[in-house]
C-alpha cells in the first residue's frame, strides 16, 4: 500500500480551519493509504516555546487527531522528537543539500523578514528536516497546503540528489496529495481574513473544543450580507462572507459549493444559517466532547504517542540502517 506522511505543529486552540483544511481530509486518506501522522514538535522549536505549553499543545493536537476519527491502531500517531531518526536523517540529507536550494525558500524570508541575520539555523534548515520527516518513512504521498508546496518540491529534489549520489533508486519522489476542492476557511467576522487562533475575537472562529451551544451561537452570529444566496458559484464573487459560509457548509457536508447553491439558491441567510448551524453542531459537537475528555485523560493520549513512536521507530531504524550502509557509515556490531 502507498504511504502517506503528514505532520502538524503543536499549537493550541485548534479551530474549524485546521479541521477542514487537514484533519477531516486525513481521516479519509486512511481508507486508501498507510498513514503516518506526526506532531512535529522539533519544527515548533524554530520559534521560542514555553516548555509546559509545548507539552500541553502536543497532547492537545493528539487529542484532536483521535477525536476527529484518525485511527491510531490502523495508522501511526506520534510526536517527532520521540523518533531520533528524524534528526539524524536531517543531518545526512543536509550534507547533500546545496545552500542555493535553501536560499530560494520563500517561507524563511517571510518568517525572518528583515532580521535574517538573527534567525536561528533551525528556521533556515526547516525544509531539510521536513524532507527527512517524509523520506525517513519512504512516503509516497504528502498532503500539502499552498504554503508547503515549495518545501515538497525541495524534498523531491533532495531525494533525487541522494539517489543520484549513490546510484540507487532508494527514495521514492513523494507526490503531493491534492484534495478535490480546497477549503480555505475565513474568519466568521471578516470574510477577507483567514480564520486564526490569534484573532482577538473568539467569535471569529469555531474552536474544536467548543461545545454544541457555543458552536450554534457562533454560526448564528457569523457576518453575512443583505442579499439572498446566488444561483451560481460565480455569484459569490465580491461577497466574501457569503462565499465563506457556503464553503464551510460544502466542506462539512462533503460536497461542493455548486451543490450547496443548487439547494439554497434564493434563500435568505437566516434560513441558510439555521441549516449550517444544525450541520456544524452535528459534525463538530462530538469532536469537541471527545477532545474535552481526552485532554483530561492524558494517560490515554500519552499511550497512543508511545505506541506510535515505537512503531514509527521500527520503520525508521530499518531505513536508517540501509541509508547508513549506502553512505558508507561504518557500524561495528
Amino acid at each position: 500500500m502507498e504511504r502517506i506522511f503528514s505532520g502538524v505543529q503543536p499549537t493550541g486552540n485548534l479551530h474549524l480551519g485546521n479541521y477542514l483544511g487537514a484533519l477531516k481530509n486525513w481521516v479519509g486518506l486512511q481508507e486508501r493509504f498507510e498513514c503516518i501522522y506526526c506532531i512535529v514538535d522539533l519544527h515548533a522549536l524554530t520559534v521560542p516555546q514555553d516548555s509546559a505549553a509545548l507539552t500541553a499543545h502536543t497532547r492537545e493536537v493528539t487529542a484532536a487527531f483521535l477525536a476527529s476519527g484518525i485511527d491510531a491502531k490502523n495508522g501511526i500517531i506520534f510526536n517527532q522528537s520521540a523518533v531520533a531518526g528524524h534528526s539524524e536523517l536531517a543531518w545526512l540529507l543536509g550534507c547533500l543539500t546545496p545552500l542555493g536550494w535553501l536560499n530560494r525558500m520563500t517561507q524563511f524570508k517571510d518568517k525572518a523578514g528583515k532580521h535574517q541575520e538573527k534567525a536561528g539555523l533551525g528556521l533556515y534548515a526547516y525544509p531539510v528536516l521536513m524532507a527527512a520527516d517524509v523520506l525517513l518513512y519512504k512516503a509516497t504521498h504528502v498532503p500539502v497546503g499552498e504554503d508547503q508546496k515549495q518545501h515538497l518540491e525541495l524534498c523531491r529534489d533532495i531525494a533525487g540528489a541522494f539517489n543520484r549520489q549513490y546510484g540507487v533508486e532508494y527514495f521514492p519522489l513523494p507526490e503531493p496529495q491534492i484534495f478535490g476542492e480546497a477549503t480555505r476557511v475565513m474568519s466568521l467576522r471578516d470574510g477577507t481574513a483567514k480564520m486564526s487562533k490569534s484573532d482577538s475575537s473568539d467569535n471569529s472562529r469555531i474552536n474544536l473544543t467548543d461545545d454544541r451551544d457555543t458552536i450554534a451561537r457562533k454560526v448564528r452570529k457569523a457576518k453575512t450580507d443583505a442579499d439572498p444566496l446566488p444561483e451560481s458559484v460565480k455569484g459569490l464573487e465580491g461577497r466574501p462572507e457569503a462565499a465563506n459560509l457556503v464553503g464551510i457548509y460544502a466542506a462539512l457536508a462533503g460536497t461542493d459549493r455548486k451543490a450547496v447553491l443548487d439547494r439554497f439558491a434564493g434563500a435568505q441567510f437566516s434560513a441558510f444559517k439555521e441549516a449550517l448551524t444544525e450541520l456544524a453542531v452535528e459534525a463538530l459537537g462530538p469532536i469537541g466532547e471527545a477532545m474535552t475528555e481526552l485532554k483530561r485523560d492524558t494517560a490515554t493520549v500519552d499511550g497512543v504517542l508511545k505506541e506510535g513512536a515505537e512503531r514509527a521507530s521500527a520503520i525508521a531504524e530499518k531505513h536508517l540502517a540501509e541509508i547508513r550502509d549506502l553512505m558508507g557509515l561504518l557500524r561495528c556490531e
